[in-house]
This record gives structure tokens, sequence and C-alpha cells, in this order.
């Protein structure tokens, strides 16, 4: 399997696991450091306050904090679930693993101060998005963004953009970051434009935007057609994923057969070692079902109490790659 290099024609990759990192001082409440989501409240950041249940917008001076609960998408915004816990006289944190923000590629969040008053951040943070309430945009309202794909040197997507030389600004834009006009901006090179993504597995659609206009990637095959009669480029994240089978070590020949690979018989011939039988296949972002066939026998794995029926009335073993 080979890292993805966009300017030729493979574009799936596989998913390493999440490299030491923070975002820039421009990426606000949060950071992301290996496989954890560290989200920071930082009262000298913040000049006003809502009352939630009368919607007033008050002066953040002198305010007595009991509590504070980070509230977003990837909670209901629950306003005492997530609670943060005091690490000095201005810093509130909270430290969650990624595994947990699973059901979209980012998310809106503020952060709540005594289970009712919302702290306010400010139009020039770039992370931020309008607030909206029943579909509607509230004036001078905002959340933050959190953003699952974040820019990494060690990172697993390698984006590239050859050419446009004379181009002021390229900015990577896609389904990753609800696409983002301005976030992702593409580092000039001596051949064109670069920028290297940590991204979880996952398929998603992205597009450069170059000076302001929008277009494909010219070197990736790979595209959808999009809302605007254009196309979207496609990228496939994979991770590497080992299936074993512990046991069965008089077994002459042992067979992985799942979804991934329409449930073939022959293609996935696992190899016998010292405890069993394994096989490691790069697998995209959700939910597969899979077998093993024993010696001609099929059965579902013994270690893994996740099973599932499907649509023609089989138990499946499941595995979930997040």
């Amino acid at each position: 399997m080979k890292k993805l290099i966009l300017h030729i024609t493979y574009v799936i990759i596989v998913l390493v696991s999440f490299t030491s990192y923070s975002q820039k001082d421009d990426f606000k409440g949060y950071k992301i450091e290996g496989d954890s989501v560290i989200f920071t409240f930082d009262v000298r950041d913040y000049s006003k306050y809502t009352q939630e249940f009368t919607g007033q917008v008050l002066e953040f001076q002198d305010f007595n904090i009991e509590n504070v609960v980070v509230a977003g998408e990837f909670n209901l915004w629950s306003r005492d679930h997530w609670k943060m816990k005091q690490v000095n006289e201005h810093i509130y944190q909270l430290k969650k693993s990624i595994s947990d923000f699973t059901d979209a590629f980012s998310y809106e969040f503020k952060f709540v101060i005594n289970n009712s008053y919302w702290a306010e951040p400010s139009k020039k943070d770039p992370n931020i998005t309008k607030a909206t309430k029943n579909g509607i945009k509230l004036r001078g309202v905002y959340n933050l963004n959190m953003y699952t794909a974040y820019p990494s040197e060690d990172g697993n997507a390698h984006f590239k953009l050859l050419g446009f030389k004379d181009a002021k600004h390229v900015i990577l834009a896609g389904s990753f970051n609800k696409w983002h006009e301005s976030l992702f901006k593409m580092n000039k090179t001596s051949t064109g434009w670069e920028l290297t993504l940590q991204m979880k597995p996952d398929v998603y659609q992205y597009r450069f935007i170059v000076d302001g206009q929008w277009m494909e990637d010219p070197h990736n095959p790979n595209k959808t057609k999009n809302e605007f009669g254009e196309y979207n480029s496609v990228i496939n994240i994979k991770e590497y994923t080992a299936f074993k089978l512990r046991g069965y070590t008089n077994a002459k020949k042992v067979i992985l057969a799942g979804s991934f690979n329409n449930w073939n018989e022959h293609e996935f011939e696992m190899r016998k070692m010292d405890y069993g039988w394994k096989y490691v296949v790069p697998l995209s972002g959700g939910k597969h079902h899979y077998k093993f066939i024993v010696d001609g026998t099929w059965i579902t794995d013994p270690n893994n109490e996740v099973k599932e029926y499907d649509g023609d009335g089989n138990i499946n073993s499941v595995c979930m790659v997040k």
C-alpha cells in the first residue's frame, strides 16, 4: 500500500496512529494531541456571555464561575455531561478520545458556564460559524468549529497541486472541513502547492480553491459530479486492520471473508501463527461484517461478542473502523 501522492493515480491511503500535533493559535477552544481531543476554556479569551433563558448578552466581568461544560453537536448540546476540570486560575480543560467523534467530520460547540451561560467567541476567530435556530442564522451569534481532520507534517493524506506558481493563495476544502473556504491553506513549493492532513478513515470529497476559483484535482481520476454540474475529487482513507482467529491450529486452511471483499471464499487466505491465524487488510471507516472459513466451514469470530444479522438472516461478526 503506497502513501497517497495526489499527482499520481493512487487515491487509497493507510491511516497511521494519530501523531502528536497541536493546532496553531488560530484554532480556538481545542487541540488534538495523539489520539485525544483536549478542549480548553480560557476565561481571558472571552468578553461576553449570553444568558440562555433570556437571550441577554452581558459583559464577562467578575463572573462567579462554578463550573464549565463543553456542549456541542457531539453530545446533543448537553449543559452538564462534559464537565471541565479547572487547571489554574484562568483555564479549564477536558480530555476526550478522538474515537468519541465518529458521526461527522466537523462539529459545532461552545462552552457553558454554570450550566446556563454561553461564552461567546469572537467573530475574529477563524474556526467560528454562525449559530442557527430552527435553520435560521442568528445575527452576531457564533459557535466554534472542531475539525477531526487537521494539518500535520506526519499526517496520512498528502494533497498536491502541481503548477499554478503565479497563484497567490490555494485553499484545500472538502467534506472533512465542511467545505471551509479559508481554513486549510496550502503551502507553496517549487513544483506547486502542498498540504498534509491527518484524517480519520472514510471516503471524502474535496476541491482546490485557487485565488478564489474552485477546481477539481486535475491529477486525481477518482471524482464524482456535484450539485453545480462540476466535479469533486474523491479520496478513500483506509486503516490497516488485523483479523485474528485464536486456536484452530490443526486446521489446514483458514479464509477471511466479509462485506469488504464481497464474501470471497478464496481471496484472503490467513497466515498461520503460534496462537492461530491472522490476516491484515486495509479497510475504510465504518461497519464491516465478516466470518472465518475453517477448512470449508463458516464460523463467526469466537473472540468477538459483537454480531449482527445481515439481510439474508445470517449472523456475522462485526468490525468497526473509526
